[in-house]
């Protein structure tokens, strides 16, 4: 009789593939569990939205384990502190020989599965652990003197001169298992959120996000992906962050969708995967240079920067106004106003919104990085700081510190007819093609619109200050 194995699920939301459910499932009679620790994920940093799509996504992926005769259990913990006992006294009461499970790479993670690992081995229990949400294993990719990478365009040749068939061939959904006799747990009522409607759970609703961008916006997404009044990106990360869909499907996808031509940046195929492997990176770095875990800059001589005192009423003004899209830019609070109606944002809008913040505004990164996990559906540790740090200029591979992202430049460039900022700012939709990216300030009773506020700082006053910040 094969002994019982024991599938944890975290950041892996699904069934095809899945490599620690596909092992356990080659190895005997298979029992999953998930531990919601609301407290450590509000320690996190997640808002409302992000643990809503979470408890959704573990609905529909209880309906699936169902199919395959998989009962999934629930030890429900404060924090992280004490899954490994849990997860120990759930094994002896099944009488399962095995814990399996997907690697997570951020700090707290990290430790946690050590602690785990440690126990199983202490009582005599095996721990199999594997590698996901990456084609290769953190620190399997480095510089020749044996160094993690800290350049993305370096690291991104390396990872696809080492790119085989493995990497992008998903596992298939195991089949079905015969009954266990056990009954799944009753999960936790998800927290409603009216950004939902925007983001259906479950693989199917995924893989279908993924399939219609493939055949209508892959080809031409190198040309645009930065227009954010265009349809042209994939829209994949919220599912992408709770492990609902894996790198490695996405993989699969652009090649068949591109004939192979996945390695050529030049196409919308090899573009896209270029984007997917910026993700990878930064998941490198969380084990290659865990203090970015941690709040702390990557660029340690950063950590220096004079930041304004959110203590100043004038600055703790600013930052309101940059939350709630009220900054008198209008292409930066469109994208704010994107993320709070649908926990979502742009990326080229992200660049700018978050460069806004800590350079024109000169507010530390970290404050514009708590902000936007808490309203973010994907919210995700790796690439939000890694995104913040790069506009900030404090982190690895970043954007030099003296570039500056012109609020109204980029929104001439990227949103030329106005049609992103009319739909977000209905207050300025009646403005013509020119002004509607730089309201008049002079004349706003009669040319402009009363219900929008004129702008917050001087451009140039902020550069000059932003410049003297970073040279001190």
């Amino acid at each position: 009789m094969k002994s019982r194995q024991l599938v944890w699920f975290r950041s892996d939301l699904r069934t095809e593939d899945n490599p620690a459910l596909h092992q356990a499932c080659q190895q005997g009679e298979v029992v999953a569990v998930f531990i919601p620790t609301l407290q450590q994920w509000q320690q996190h940093g997640w808002g409302t939205l992000k643990t809503a799509f979470v408890l959704n996504n573990l609905q529909a992926l209880q309906q699936r384990l169902a199919r395959l005769n998989i009962p999934l259990l629930l030890l429900e913990q404060v924090d992280f502190s004490n899954n490994d006992q849990a997860l120990l006294q759930l094994a002896k009461q099944l009488n399962a020989s095995h814990l399996l499970f997907n690697d997570e790479y951020e700090w707290n993670e990290q430790q946690r599965d050590i602690q785990v690992e440690s126990s199983f081995k202490q009582a005599g229990l095996t721990v199999q652990r594997f590698t996901d949400q990456v084609a290769f294993t953190p620190g399997s990719i480095r510089t020749g003197k044996g160094d993690y990478y800290t350049v993305f365009t370096p690291f991104y040749r390396n990872w696809l001169s080492q790119l085989r068939t493995e990497q992008w061939t998903p596992l298939p959904e195991p089949a079905p298992q015969q009954p266990t006799g056990l009954n799944s747990d009753a999960l936790p009522t998800s927290p409603d959120h009216p950004a939902l409607v925007f983001w259906p759970a479950g693989e199917a609703a995924a893989h279908q996000r993924l399939e219609d961008f493939c055949a209508s916006s892959l080809p031409d997404y190198q040309t645009q992906r930065d227009f954010p009044a265009i349809n042209g990106t994939s829209s994949l990360s919220p599912w992408l962050a709770a492990g609902v869909i894996s790198s490695r499907q996405c993989l699969a996808a652009a090649h068949l969708a591109s004939q192979g031509r996945i390695q050529d940046k030049t196409t919308g195929a090899g573009c896209w995967v270029s984007e997917l492997v910026w993700r990878e990176f930064y998941r490198h770095l969380l084990i290659g240079f865990p203090r970015v875990s941690r709040g702390k800059a990557f660029k340690k001589d950063t950590e220096h920067l004079p930041w304004r005192s959110l203590e100043n009423s004038k600055a703790q003004r600013d930052l309101q106004a940059w939350q709630t899209g009220q900054t008198g830019f209008p292409l930066v609070d469109a994208a704010m106003r994107q993320l709070l109606h649908t926990g979502w944002m742009h990326n080229r809008l992200r660049m700018l919104s978050a460069m806004f913040l800590s350079k024109h505004l000169l507010i530390d990164w970290r404050v514009g990085e708590a902000f936007f996990m808490q309203h973010l559906v994907d919210a995700d540790l790796a690439a939000n700081n890694g995104g913040w740090q790069w506009a900030a200029s404090t982190g690895t591979d970043a954007v030099p510190y003296f570039r500056l992202f012109n609020p109204y430049s980029q929104s001439k460039k990227f949103d030329h007819q106005g049609l992103f900022i009319r739909h977000w700012l209905p207050e300025l939709a009646h403005l013509d093609n020119k002004a509607i990216h730089q309201p008049p300030v002079d004349k706003v009773d009669l040319f402009g619109s009363p219900n929008y506020p004129q702008p917050i700082v001087d451009l140039k006053m902020a550069r000059e200050r932003v410049m003297q910040a970073f040279s001190r």
